[in-house]
């Protein structure tokens, strides 16, 4: 796949915007389990794994194979954007998320959680300009976005687009100003610190998360549940979503079997069908996957809960 030009390895996940960078990416750390301590680019914060391992869940129904500072505890009400005057309505014929046939993929109906979900674009916003998915996370501050640590390492030129169809920005287009990464992906790309939380400008006096509202961060909450998998393939103008049950896939990766996520799916939120948390995103064992049937996610514990720690002080 194409190289990104936010400083990061090629890997099947990310779509390559024009500009290159001088910086050669360096070589994914092997997976630690020492300290890890939270940095960000403008906030800093300290946290150290576990000596155990997260504890084992019981034996969930198994998936369905493919075809071929604690988390906050209240969510924001979407609040009526600028334009239109209301939230997406589902005017596209894809399938509701309630009638989802667990491991099959689809184009994810305009709807109010699918509004939460955007692009990041490079430059313009246009058609195969963006390049990475990211999705509002719940915050007092209510201007951050989760995504994965591998799609950017500079805010230049950077913005995201809530609900972006077919060229359209139902909700307008969001300057990214910051971003926050784990200090293990910082220093070594470790893969299971590969999330991002970042900062988003402030549009016509608004912030994003009353416009289109938000998910709530969910951490330590298991390796096995139902998720909704959202995310932009590079080569679509619309975003996919599929639903399917998680399963561990190391000591701080877990998997899901969803077909055809290809090149720009990076950064996709797996949205708990239980609670509506975001528990995981796109990302983490190969940067999300060698192949478009199967993501992956770091594993969402106390790491991600003092990085977003870090990033609510340095927004506040």
């Amino acid at each position: 796949m194409g190289q990104h030009s936010r400083h990061r390895t090629p890997r099947r996940r990310i779509i390559g915007p024009t500009l290159l960078t001088s910086c050669t990416a360096v070589a994914v750390a092997l997976v630690l389990a020492g300290a890890h301590t939270i940095t960000s680019q403008s906030a800093a914060a300290s946290s150290a794994r576990p000596a155990a391992a997260p504890p084992a869940d019981p034996a969930p129904s198994p998936p369905v194979p493919s075809p071929s500072p604690a988390a906050p505890t209240s969510q924001a009400s979407p609040a009526s954007p600028a334009s239109p005057a209301s939230p997406a309505s589902p005017a596209s014929p894809a399938r509701s998320s309630s009638d989802a046939v667990l491991g099959t993929t689809a184009a994810a109906p305009a709807d109010a959680q699918s509004a939460k979900v955007g692009a990041l674009f490079d430059g313009a916003v246009a058609a195969g300009n963006h390049f990475c998915t990211a999705s509002v996370v719940h915050s007092p501050t209510r201007n951050l976005l989760l995504t994965g640590a591998h799609c950017l390492s500079t805010t230049t030129g950077v913005s995201f687009v809530p609900g972006y169809r077919d060229g359209s920005a139902p909700y307008g287009a969001w300057k990214v100003t910051a971003i926050h990464t784990a200090a293990g992906w910082r220093s070594d790309q470790d893969e299971d610190e590969d999330f991002a939380i970042l900062e988003v400008a402030d549009n016509d006096g608004r912030r994003i998360e009353d416009v289109v509202g938000a998910n709530d961060l969910g951490t330590e909450q298991g390796f096995t549940a139902r998720v909704q998998l959202y995310g932009y393939p590079n080569a679509s103008e619309s975003p996919l979503l599929c639903t399917n049950a998680t399963t561990r896939q190391s000591t701080y990766q877990r998997r899901i079997d969803c077909p055809s996520y290809p090149g720009g799916t990076s950064g996709g939120p797996w949205i708990s069908t239980d609670t509506g948390d975001v528990v995981g995103l796109i990302g983490g064992y190969e940067q999300g996957g060698d192949t478009p049937d199967t993501s992956y996610t770091a594993y969402f514990d106390h790491t991600i809960t003092a990085l977003y720690a870090a990033a609510v002080a340095a927004a506040s």
